[in-house]
């Protein structure tokens, strides 16, 4: 699955600035966002959908989330992860 091109992250802005409002994040490359040094979310995109991908509690992997009709649930884990 390859990250997400820059047409598929133009479908997604809306769900992009929600992303940008949390608390913490930085935008290192468009899509792309870091809490302090280490990557905490991205994106990607494959023929089944839109999927974002966001570090775990654990923090050593990611959970996957489809992303293609909403990103609620995605931004849900987001919040809890980051306490927000």
């Amino acid at each position: 699955m390859k990250h997400a091109g820059e047409t598929a992250l133009d479908q997604l802005e809306p769900l992009l600035a929600r992303v940008r409002a949390l608390p913490g994040l930085t935008e290192k490359k468009r899509g792309v966002f870091y809490l302090k040094s280490r990557a905490f979310l991205h994106f990607h995109e494959d023929p089944k959908g839109l999927f974002g991908d966001i570090r775990d509690e654990t923090g050593k992997d990611f959970d996957r989330f489809d992303v293609t009709a909403s990103g609620e649930a995605l931004i849900a884990a987001a919040q809890a992860r980051l306490r927000v």
